[in-house]
Formats: structure tokens, C-alpha cells, sequence
């Protein structure tokens, strides 16, 4: 008897929020979670809603199980009811994004595993998901107020283990050895990330979000399109009660620690010029509100948001000033139709655009000079996806959703309507004097580029509970439009003035026409326009089943089939699969090992594939119009710049010098069998994670796990110059699965041929040895612990460890070591001696300790901080050439081409004669360990009835400015040494400050 009381006064706890739990259920695309536990056979479970009142029920199955799914997240009252009457009291129960909440019920209706749950604030929370086979974190936004993690989905992925900001010059995140464009982002189950190159996604406010998910691994058969991480999140809802609130977030520059100028080691500044005065201030002010248009019917939540920031980037000459302010909106809706039928809209848009003005700058003056030009960019677009869930009976759930994310990258400046490109040759500066007067209106003299990305996704899944087994099953769709364009400014040409010497004998143009005596400078009037939209449709079907073998051990049974049809703008293919080419299976096991709930052994294996992007299409597949018109250059006439009113100089343009050079100019494409294998093949990563998890008690609980990934596959444009049987192959660029057996179309014998790259498809220059490329391969081996202490309305503890090992000869779909972020366009294949190395890849950082923490010292007063440590990148050396072989196997700059591990060290100028010494990935060395301490101290007004809060967060607090990337280029030419080897790129972003003010009402 006393053990009950203690019980009950247990489930009256202190109020709070869980910390998440460190495995939750596989619910994929999910953005709700589920109930499930044991209780008398033939009770009703009844749960309610606490925020709207809804209510489900179900009936307790002959073998004591029970299952409520597809829980939209939050605080539910759960009651046990027989011959339908309330049986003991009822229980409160927290359900989490993406999991399920194990409750067991004993016959007087009492929760009997509070060993295995926590308790906080009166409300169920597991410790130990037993029910769950994957690798995942999740967190809530009532701990994220409590720690400091900047506003940004980026941060809070980079609390869980194995996740880790990558070094390469254009950013994004790496889970578990990835790339960073093997990554995806769902919102309320919409995917909102980037079709393009599939870097970045779309996003909402900060205060916009409820609950993250972090996935690292062990999907459900029910997710796909990703060999890296997952990041799930569901934004927040509306309740029967109205609340209000609104935030107010100050990053002043003066606040912020300064970042070091960088200089080479010959005392030369580093290319990026200075930084010590880079900066600027950011200012976000957002208000919100939320309640009950039709109690326990119909729910809003909207959020309006104002952000104002003002970067400068101030070299030694030159100033960049940028103004953004813009405008975020966002709107949910919940209509509880009936108790059953849910039907939910979002709505938001992170349409942006920002302008940049350049100046004239002295350093020594610290004074800003003239303006000397203007650009501006737009980027996001509107979103929106409606989702509908059907409890049709008891045991069998229907969901359907339809969205539509939208993207967008423009740019241009206020010239590009009345200033043309104009430039000089080297010929022509040969010739003539200096201009007197600046040639040309264009600042930059860049094309103008825009593109526009839309999805429309479509979703149905279902889940059907029969006895021991929970079949889940679905279909979904994606359709990813691409249009992009890239045209010259002004009136579409870009004029280029060419000198030719009075007695040049050789006076003939491309066109075929002659350059008449007496004339020594033409025009090179060139019209460039490419560009085109392109298309992917993927679609994927899956079934699984999660059987409970016996009440203990859990088999989670799952088989998904992809689909992707790749378009060109001709509408013809460009590459396809279908179902039979792309399939996955997925086998996991959770064994409650005490039959508690306390203690969990936990496996999956499963096979992961990731489609081609649109960018690879759009490379291939839009036409071109590349035309030259040659005139003679009569001299220059001057004209008004229509923005500041200054005068230029512009080509006086003379007579035509023959026909319209059109041999540039490619139609979009109908037909691209010599551009694209036959039956090309998609990549696939395999995965397996070993896995133990214990509760020590209601707060305390640890666990550890082992992965395992390989990627054997590659999917990238390869240097094709001989192919045995079809001598057409000279020198081209195709898109095939380097190391396999390929097919491409052979214009010569107009059939088809076959070859193996990796025994042919490349003849060295000079020696005429044939050869082919290596398999692609990538491997990651982790052993990740983790110790977790839950909030219990006054402190809590998560610390986590990472060994881990990234090894293979190619990173995946891009390319950190030289810089080159183009999706499946890289350098791995131009050459075989850039895939040729086997070993330490850019993203093996051997050891990642993370520790956060929160305290409550009072109602008025408490803190919180991060501690993130890992050690550095490996450092490889890029050479040019490589043996017998007289091409080049690199370009000359840092970030141009592949590269070699063959270095010359003498006989340098012939191939013939070189000497070259190996080095292999890795040989010189690591970057410093990287260290990122946070800290932050909120203040509570301590008055009853008013939420006013003021957090304070420091993030660097320490200020550490560690290189984490360096130069990779060895040399230019053989054996001439590139002089910045080794030294930084990328560094640590210095310490800031941010402020943040909420006021709830």
C-alpha cells in the first residue's frame, strides 16, 4: 500500500520539461508520436489532449498491448476506463516528436514502470525508448530557452553526437562522415531542402519551432532520399487557451569580438584581404499569438517577424555595406474536425532580399570613400503544405499531406538595365595608351543570374495494428522544378575591345571573315544566354512491420523501392530509375532486456539511396545561345551613367566584319546517350549500428552504440578520352558510375558500347598507357557514449564522446579539399590520380566531446552552457601531375581541379624525366583541436502573472579563432610549390553576444 501512495506522490512531481530522450521511436517524415504499453486486456485507453481537448481511445488487445499513434506532440491526460468507468486516476503524459511514450498500466489503472519513466511537472516522460531502433536526439523549445544555442536549426543539430559544422569554404553540416549535400530538412513532415544542390533549406523563425529531432542514423523504412542526417522539426500550435507574446533579439557589432586579420607566412595579408573591421549589427523583433477560433475545434498559431541586419566587409581598399531588412510570416491551423479526423495548414513565407553597396576605402583613415556600385540578392519564397490524419477505426490510422516549398537565388544591381559589359584585351592594352575615363558603366561587369526552385510534395501513409504486429505502409512523391538563367546586363552583349597590329598578317576572325587592312581594333560582341528549367520526379513506396515477437523484443521488418525521373528543358530524359533499381531493405530489433523498460539492447541494418540533383541536369540539359559579332572599333564615344550620372566611355561601333559567329550556340538537348550512361546507377550507403541503453533511475540514464557506414558507388562527370571500339571518345565528360562497367552511345558505329572504367576510359598523354578509375569508396566506424540527466525543475546534464574514423577516396557528391560545392560535378573523376588515394577523408575528425547543461539557481535567476571539443581535420597535399602521364591530373590555383598525392622533386619539366614521391591522404599532419564554449544567464521577472524574460548568451565565450581549414594546393606546375601551403582558409567565428527579450501574455 505505501508503495502506491509513493507512487502517486510521484506523478505530482516539480514542474518542468524533459530532456530528450536519446533514441525515440523511427517516425521518419513523422511530426507527431505515439503512446503504447501494457494494461489489463479488454480496458480502454482514453487520451486527451491538454491544449485542445481532443480525445482518443483504444481498446487493450487480448495480449495486454495497447497503441495510440499518430499523436500530434505535446501533454496528454491518459485514463483507464472498464465497463466504462474511470479505473484509478488519471496519468499525465508527455508525447515527444518522433517517439513513443511507454506506459504500463496495472489493474487498478496505476502507471507500474515508474522505474523506467520520469517524472516531471505531473507528466510521464520515458528515459529509455524501448520501442525504438534508431539513432536520434531530440530537444524541445523549453530547453533550448534554458541553453545557449543560437537561433538557428543549425545549432541545435550540432548538439547531438556525430554532427559537426563542416571546415570547407561554402559551410553546411556533416552527420556521421558525410557530406554536407547528403543532408535533409523536413518541417511539420514537409521537406523544405534545397532540390538544387541539395545545400540549405528553407526555414521559420526561431520562436517559430516546438520540438527538433535530430537524426544520425537507423531511419525507418518509411524515410529516404538522404545518406547523411536528418533534421525533423514541428513548429508550434494553437490551444483552447489565447496566448500572446513577443520577442525582441539584440546581436550589436560592439558586443562581438573582432576577427584577426590573417597574414601569410611572408608577412603578405591573406586573400580574403582584412577582417578586423568586418561585422555589423542584427536585429530580430517578432510577435505572436495563438488560441481557439472555435473551442476544441478550430486552433491558430501566427508569428510575424521583422529582421534588420547591416554586415560590412572592409578591406584594405574597398568596403562592402549591406542592408537586409525583411519581413517573415507564418500562420497554423488545427482543425479537430472530430476526435478522429484532424486537419492541419502552415503557412510561411522566408522571402528575403538584401542590397550591397560598395565603396571606395582607406585604411589607414578608416574612412569610407565614394560609392562605386550596388548589388542586390533574393533568396527563399512562400510555402505551405495541408495535412489530414483519419483515425478510421481503433486499429487503423490514414494520413495524407500535400505541400509546396519554394526557393529562390537572384541577384543583379541597379545597372544591369542601361550598362553593358565593356572590357579591354590584353591585345588591345598592348596597343593603346591607359583609358583616360573609366570604360563602361557596369561595376562588376558580371552576368545577371536567377533561379527558382519548387516542390510539390505529396504524401500517403497508413498504419493497421493487428495483434502483435503494427503494419505501417505508404507512397510518396516529390516533384522538383529548377529554372535557372544567366544572361549578360544591359542590352544582352558584352563587348570586348581586341587590338590587332597594322602589320599582323594573320587578320581572319572565327567567322571566316577578314579584318580589311588599316583597321587595328575591332569588337568581339558577344550575346551569351543559358539556362532552362529542369525537372525530377521521385517517388518511393514502403511497407513495415513492427512485430513484437514476445512483449519484450520488438523486430522492426521494413523494404522501400525509389523511383526518380530526371527531366531535361526539352522535356526529353536525362536519367532515370525505377523501383527495381533502387531498393532498400531495413531490419531493426529493440530488446527490453529487464522487461521494465529500464534497460534496452537496440540494432538496425538498412540500405540508403540518394537520387541525382537538378543542378546536374540543369547542367547538361539547358540550351545555349553563345553568339559573337566581330566590328570595328571606330573609338570611343562618351555616354551618361544612368545611376550616378557620371560620364563613361563606350565603343564607338563600326561596320560588321562578317556573319554572326554561331557555332557556340547548343540547343537544349533531346538526346543524351553519349552524355549519360545507359542505366546509370544511383548511390547507396549501407549502414549498420549496434546499440545499448540503460535508465540509472527517473533522471540519470546512459548509453552507447557503434556505427558502421559504406558508400561503394559514385555517380559524377569522368574524364572519358578512349574508349576501346569508339574512337569518338576523345575527350568528354560524361555522367556514369566511375569503377563499374559502363555503356554509352557510340556515334561512330551508331550502337552502343561497353567498357569497364575501371580498366579504360582514360589514355595518359605522352606514355598512351590506358587505364580506368577506381571504385569510389567511403567508410565511417563510430563508438559514440552518452550520459543524460533529465530537468527536474532545477538542474540537468548531457555529455557525450565520439571516436570515429572517415576513411575512402572520395568525400561524396562534393568536394571540401579543393572547395568545389557543384553537386555531382566535382573534380573526383577528372583525372584518375585524384581518386587514386585511399585514406583519411576531409571530414574525419577523430575524437567530438559535447557536454550542455542548465540551473535553475532560483525563480529569478538561472544559467546554462555548452561545451563542444573535437580534434582537427587531416591535411592533404594536392599535387598536379602524376606518373607517366603528361596531363594535368589539377588545375594551377587552390580551387582549381582535383589533384594529385604525387609530388615532383626533380627532372620536373618532362615527363620523361620527373621524379616524383608519393603522399598519401593525411601525410602532413592535422589542424588544432577546435574548442567552442557557450554561456548564458536568463532573469525571470519574479512577479506572479507576468512572463517577462532576459537571456544573455555569449557564444566562443573563450574567443578561439582556430584555423579549421588550409590550403590543399602543394603546387602549381610540377615542382613549382604553391607558397601558402598549409596555412588557413577558414577560421573559428570570433565571440559574440546576443540578447534576447520575451515577454508571454
Amino acid at each position: 500500500m505505501k508503495g502506491k501512495v509513493l507512487k502517486k506522490a510521484a506523478l505530482g512531481m516539480a514542474l518542468g520539461a524533459c530532456l530528450a530522450s536519446m533514441a525515440p521511436l523511427a517516425m521518419a517524415q513523422s511530426a507527431t508520436g505515439a503512446v503504447a504499453g501494457r494494461a489489463s486486456a479488454g480496458d480502454q485507453i482514453m487520451i486527451t489532449n491538454t491544449a485542445t481537448g481532443a480525445t482518443r481511445s483504444v481498446t487493450v488487445g487480448g495480449d495486454g498491448g495497447y497503441r495510440l499513434s499518430q499523436l500530434p506532440v505535446g501533454d496528454y491526460q491518459l485514463q483507464v476506463k472498464r465497463n466504462g468507468e474511470d479505473v484509478g486516476e488519471s496519468v499525465a503524459v508527455n508525447v515527444a516528436l518522433g517517439g513513443t511514450t511507454t506506459v504500463n498500466l496495472g489493474s487498478d489503472g496505476g502507471v507500474v514502470n515508474l522505474n523506467a519513466v520520469q517524472v516531471v511537472g505531473s507528466r510521464v516522460i520515458n528515459r529509455v525508448d524501448v520501442r525504438s531502433t534508431e539513432s536520434a536526439t531530440n530537444i524541445r523549445r523549453q530547453e533550448l530557452a534554458r541553453l545557449p544555442v543560437d537561433q538557428s536549426v543549425e545549432s541545435v543539430a550540432l548538439l547531438a553526437p556525430g554532427v559537426v559544422s563542416s571546415g570547407a569554404t561554402f559551410g553546411g553540416l556533416t552527420f556521421g562522415g558525410s557530406s554536407v549535400a547528403e543532408n535533409a530538412v523536413y518541417i511539420n513532415g514537409l521537406n523544405v531542402t534545397d532540390p538544387y544542390r541539395r545545400q540549405g533549406f528553407s526555414s521559420v523563425p526561431f520562436a517559430f519551432y516546438e520540438e527538433f529531432q535530430v537524426k544520425t542514423g537507423g531511419y525507418s523504412a518509411e524515410f529516404g532520399r538522404t545518406t547523411g542526417g536528418v533534421i525533423n522539426a514541428v513548429t508550434r500550435s494553437g490551444s483552447n487557451e489565447f496566448q500572446a507574446g513577443a520577442e525582441l533579439t539584440m546581436q550589436p557589432r560592439a558586443w562581438a569580438a573582432d576577427q584577426k586579420d590573417r597574414f601569410h607566412s611572408d608577412g603578405t595579408i591573406d586573400e580574403r584581404d582584412r577582417r578586423s573591421r568586418d561585422g555589423g549589427s542584427s536585429y530580430k523583433t517578432n510577435i505572436w499569438a495563438s488560441g481557439a477560433i472555435v473551442q476544441d475545434k478550430l486552433f491558430f498559431f501566427a508569428m510575424y517577424e521583422n529582421r534588420d541586419s547591416n554586415p560590412k566587409d572592409i578591406d584594405t581598399i574597398e568596403a562592402w555595406y549591406t542592408d537586409s531588412n525583411n519581413d517573415f510570416w507564418g500562420a497554423k491551423l488545427d482543425w479537430q474536425i472530430n476526435d478522429n479526423h484532424l486537419l492541419e495548414l502552415l503557412a510561411f513565407s522566408d522571402e528575403a532580399e538584401s542590397s550591397t553597396s560598395s565603396y571606395d576605402y582607406d585604411w589607414d583613415a578608416e574612412a569610407r570613400g565614394e560609392k562605386t556600385g550596388e548589388s542586390y540578392a533574393g533568396s527563399g519564397g512562400d510555402n505551405w503544405s495541408l495535412t489530414y490524419t483519419g483515425h478510421l477505426t481503433e486499429n487503423f490510422v490514414a494520413k495524407a499531406m500535400y505541400g509546396v516549398n519554394k526557393r529562390s537565388a537572384t541577384g543583379g544591381s541597379p545597372w544591369d538595365v542601361g550598362c553593358s559589359i565593356v572590357s579591354r584585351s590584353g591585345t588591345y592594352n598592348a596597343l593603346f595608351p591607359p583609358a583616360t575615363m573609366r570604360e563602361g558603366c557596369h561595376p562588376s561587369n558580371a552576368s545577371i543570374s536567377s533561379r527558382y526552385d519548387k516542390r510539390e510534395a505529396t504524401r500517403l501513409d497508413f498504419e493497421w495494428a493487428l495483434g502483435d504486429h503494427l503494419l505501417r505502409f505508404g507512397f510518396d512523391q516529390e516533384i522538383m522544378d529548377s529554372t535557372s538563367s544567366r544572361i549578360y546586363p544591359g542590352d544582352g552583349v558584352s563587348y570586348t575591345a581586341i587590338g590587332i597590329a597594322a602589320d599582323e598578317t594573320d587578320r581572319d576572325l572565327p567567322n571566316g571573315a577578314t579584318i580589311p587592312d588599316g583597321v587595328t581594333a575591332y569588337i568581339d560582341a558577344r550575346r551569351y544566354v543559358t539556362g532552362a528549367p529542369v525537372t525530377t520526379e521521385a517517388q518511393a513506396i514502403y511497407i513495415e512491420d513492427n512485430w513484437n515477437v514476445t512483449p519484450n523484443l520488438l523486430l522492426n521488418l521494413g523494404l522501400r523501392a525509389d523511383k526518380f525521373h530526371n527531366k531535361l528543358a526539352s522535356g526529353a530524359s536525362f536519367a532515370k530509375a525505377d523501383f527495381s533499381d533502387m531498393i532498400s531493405p531495413r531490419l531493426g530489433f529493440s530488446w527490453d532486456m529487464k522487461g521494465d523498460g529500464t534497460t534496452k539492447f537496440f540494432g538496425n541494418a538498412g540500405r540508403y539511396y540518394i537520387p541525382i540533383t537538378n543542378k546536374l541536369t540543369d547542367y547538361f540539359g539547358g540550351g545555349t545561345t553563345d553568339e559573337h559579332t566581330y566590328y570595328a572599333l571606330n573609338g570611343w564615344v562618351e555616354r551618361t551613367d544612368p545611376v550616378t550620372g557620371a560620364p563613361y566611355l563606350f565603343p564607338d561601333i563600326g561596320e560588321q566584319l562578317g556573319p554572326v559567329n554561331t557555332e557556340g550556340n547548343v540547343p537544349a538537348p533531346d538526346d543524351v546517350r553519349t552524355a549519360v550512361a545507359k542505366d546509370l546507377k544511383q548511390v547507396f550507403q549501407d549502414e549498420y549500428i549496434l546499440g545499448f541503453q540503460q535508465a540509472i533511475n527517473q533522471a540519470w540514464s546512459w548509453g552507447v552504440n557503434a556505427t558502421y557506414r559504406k558508400v561503394t558507388r559514385a555517380v559524377e562527370d569522368a574524364r572519358i578520352n578512349h574508349v576501346e571500339g569508339c574512337d569518338w571518345y576523345s575527350g568528354d565528360w560524361p555522367i556514369i558510375n566511375p569503377g563499374e562497367t559502363t555503356t554509352l552511345w557510340c556515334p561512330d558505329t551508331e550502337d552502343w558500347v561497353t567498357f569497364d572504367s575501371s580498366r579504360d576510359g582514360y589514355i595518359a598523354l605522352g606514355s598512351g598507357l590506358v587505364m580506368g578509375y577506381k571504385k569510389p569508396k567511403r567508410t565511417y566506424k563510430a563508438v559514440e557514449f552518452q550520459i543524460d540527466r533529465a530537468w527536474d525543475d532545477k538542474w540537468a546534464f548531457n555529455a557525450s564522446y565520439l571516436w570515429s574514423k572517415s576513411e575512402g577516396n572520395i568525400e561524396g557528391p562534393v568536394n571540401s579539399d579543393t572547395g568545389y560545392n557543384d553537386t555531382n560535378l566535382v573534380q573526383y573523376y577528372d583525372h584518375p590520380a585524384v581518386n587514386e588515394r585511399y585514406g583519411v577523408l576531409f571530414n574525419d575528425y577523430r575524437h567530438q566531446i559535447k557536454l550542455r547543461g542548465s540551473y535553475k539557481l532560483n525563480e529569478m535567476w538561472s544559467f546554462g552552457t555548452t561545451v563542444s571539443v573535437r580534434s582537427g581535420g587531416p591535411i592533404t597535399a594536392f599535387g598536379v601531375r602524376w606518373p607517366n602521364d603528361n596531363r594535368s591530373a589539377g588545375g594551377p590555383g587552390e580551387f582549381s581541379g582535383g589533384g594529385s598525392g604525387w609530388i615532383c622533386v626533380s627532372g620536373c619539366s618532362d615527363w620523361t624525366t620527373r621524379e616524383l614521391v608519393y603522399t598519401g591522404r593525411g601525410a602532413f599532419g592535422r589542424m588544432p583541436w577546435v574548442y567552442d564554449v557557450g554561456a548564458n544567464v536568463t532573469w525571470t521577472l519574479p512577479v506572479e502573472g507576468i512572463d517577462l524574460k532576459a537571456r544573455l548568451s555569449v557564444y566562443n565565450l573563450l574567443d578561439k579563432q582556430t584555423v579549421i581549414n588550409v590550403h590543399s594546393r602543394y603546387e602549381s606546375t610540377p615542382g613549382n610549390e604553391m607558397p601558402y601551403f598549409g596555412e588557413g582558409t577558414v577560421w573559428q567565428s570570433p565571440r559574440y553576444t546576443q540578447l534576447v527579450v520575451t515577454w508571454n501574455f
